[in-house]
Formats: C-alpha cells, sequence, structure tokens
C-alpha cells in the first residue's frame, strides 16, 4: 500500500471517530437528603459528627462545614476539607489524625450564618458536635 491511500484511509477513519456523538453522560443516583455525607481525611482513625442548627435550633441543610489540617513531618502538608449537611443538618468528617499538634478548629457557614467548633481528637476522638450558627457580623 502507497502513502497516499494510507493517508487517505487515516483521515477517513478520523473523521468517522470525531463524526460519532460523545455517549451520554450517566445520571448520578439521586442523592437521599437523609444520607449522612461523609468525608475521609484518611490520615487517622478519629472522626467528628456535627448537627447543624440555626440560631431557633432547626436543622440548617446544606450548611458547609471546613477544616484544614497540618500533618505530616513539621507538620508541612495541609489537607483542606469540606463536607455539606444533609437535609438535618447532619454531616461527618472520618479519617482525623488521632495526636494533631494543635487541636482542629471546624468552620460553619450557611444562609450568611456562620460559627466554629473546636475538638482535640488527642482526648475526643470520636467527636459529636452541635454548631447553632448565628448572623455574620460586619
Amino acid at each position: 500500500m502507497t502513502t497516499r491511500p494510507r493517508i487517505a484511509l487515516s483521515a477517513a477513519f478520523l473523521l468517522a471517530l470525531l463524526s460519532v456523538p460523545a455517549l451520554p453522560a450517566q445520571n448520578a443516583a439521586p442523592v437521599d437528603p437523609k444520607t449522612v455525607p461523609v468525608i475521609d481525611a484518611g490520615i487517622g482513625p478519629c472522626s467528628a459528627e456535627f448537627t447543624v442548627n440555626d440560631a431557633s435550633g432547626a436543622p440548617v441543610y446544606d450548611a458547609k462545614v471546613r477544616v484544614q489540617i497540618a500533618y505530616g513531618f513539621m507538620n508541612l502538608h495541609k489537607l483542606d476539607l469540606e463536607v455539606g449537611t444533609n437535609a438535618a443538618g447532619k454531616a461527618r468528617f472520618t479519617g482525623l489524625p488521632d495526636k494533631p499538634r494543635q487541636g482542629l478548629f471546624f468552620r460553619a457557614s450557611g444562609g450568611g450564618r456562620e460559627a466554629s467548633a473546636f475538638d482535640d481528637p488527642a482526648k475526643t476522638c470520636e467527636a459529636g458536635l452541635v454548631i447553632a450558627l448565628e448572623k455574620k457580623t460586619q
């Protein structure tokens, strides 16, 4: 086979591939609002479960709970994690270190409100924390 027919065949094959429509994306299963969202840090055996409420005590849906974890030699590694709450205001972090240099400072926010919580996994390896969101102060 000479070069010219080989190029023509390659070009025809390439055009055929490009003209095939992309496969449709698979639809993700609907999220159950009762399932507690979990994010795994993967750096230890501890966990922290949150219940996020508003000032009146009602659960806050899709409040964001964030934490930055410093770990490793001289705490040079940083891991930023964020999870949203379910309809009952619950969220969970797993795989947290059991001996952080300092404790873990969690920040929660949602709907123009915010609050924070502190946990020391060296003392409370499986923490259950309640956070009451309040309006942000200027």
